[in-house]
């Protein structure tokens, strides 16, 4: 009995950070110190598009998207349009992917990414205030401050960088669509992953 209550206990919490953000509604405001030292909030960008990225440099899902220049990829074709591309970094210290602001530039120059700004989280404050639960997990909000996509970086759960042709990615067909002036067709999806390493 006792096994049970703690399962649902614990069910219960994994299903009310995942409930913190719903599509379609009003983005959580957050505000993160970059690596260059200075404070971004999600305010600062009202009237554009943003993508959150959740990311651990160690995790093989997050290799996988990075390694074949995916990521990247997708951080330079939405940037160039101005869309604003923020990496978080939840990862507590001392845990798998917990980086100095030094460190995360350094990755961020070594393997040619292009976010906008990489944002320090090692509380986890923001990370669970949007639910996030593994690296990688996509959101796309619009420039009105609504969420519009949250979960997976494509449809294919998978760490081998082969799937990627294959796969749907959801941020490159959810920011299309919306660029289109069209509705995203999948709204949201469950993410795949690592565990985000909170504290």
């Amino acid at each position: 009995m006792k096994k049970l209550s703690l399962f649902l206990c614990s069910l219960a919490l994994a299903f009310s950070a995942h409930a913190k953000v719903e599509v379609d509604q009003p983005a959580p405001a957050f505000s993160l110190t970059a690596t260059d030292g200075k404070t971004v909030s999600l305010a600062d960008h009202k009237g554009k598009y943003v993508v959150l990225e959740w990311t651990n440099h160690l995790c093989p899902y997050v290799q996988k998207h990075y390694e074949s220049g995916n990521m990247q990829g997708l951080q330079k074709k939405f940037t160039g349009k101005d869309i604003v591309w923020l990496s978080v970094i939840s990862s507590s210290p001392g845990k798998q992917g917990h980086v100095s602001p030094e460190e995360a530039d350094q990755l961020t120059q070594s393997r040619n990414a292009t976010p906008s700004a990489v944002l320090l989280d090692p509380e986890g404050t923001v990370g669970q205030l949007y639910g996030a639960r593994t690296t990688p997990h996509m959101y796309i909000i619009d420039p009105e401050g609504t969420l519009r996509y949250a979960g997976a970086i494509d449809s294919i759960k998978s760490a081998n960088p082969a799937d990627i042709p294959k796969a749907t990615n959801y941020v490159d067909q959810g920011l299309g669509e919306l660029l289109a002036g069209e509705d995203v067709s999948v709204k949201a999806s469950r993410p795949y992953g690592c565990s985000v390493k909170y504290k």
